[in-house]
């Protein structure tokens, strides 16, 4: 595998695996009428992709990142992932302090990799 696929094939199994996870943790709120087990066996349907996505993600990315590196990108692709569901599927708005609240764990994601203090 070249240097560039082994940094970018994680990002790309770590995208793919918070939209299954996503789905999973929040799809059933749009199906409030469903009994609760039946949310609960399906959401774990889709969390099994969102672990063969993730653990391959998480095992080839550690050849080019450390594991904090690798949860930190987890976290902020969470965060994109989220919003554009929340906004596109549940239909809800993003507010002013849910940006600036984002932006505060931007902030950290960016001292994690090119932080003044490492």
């Amino acid at each position: 595998m070249t240097v560039t696929a082994a940094k970018l094939l994680p990002i790309a199994l770590l995208v793919a695996s918070n939209v299954f996870m996503t789905f999973a943790w929040y799809g059933h709120l749009k199906f409030t009428d469903r009994p609760l087990w039946l949310v609960v066996v399906a959401s774990w349907s889709i969390a099994f992709i969102e672990y063969c996505l993730a653990v391959p993600a998480n095992r080839i990315g550690h050849a080019s990142y450390s594991a904090a590196e690798l949860k930190t990108m987890q976290e902020v692709i969470t965060l994109v992932v989220f919003a554009a569901f929340s906004v596109a599927y549940l239909k809800e708005a993003l507010t002013w302090n849910h940006a600036v609240g984002f932006a505060f764990i931007a902030l950290g994601a960016f001292f994690v990799f090119k932080g003044p203090f490492g």
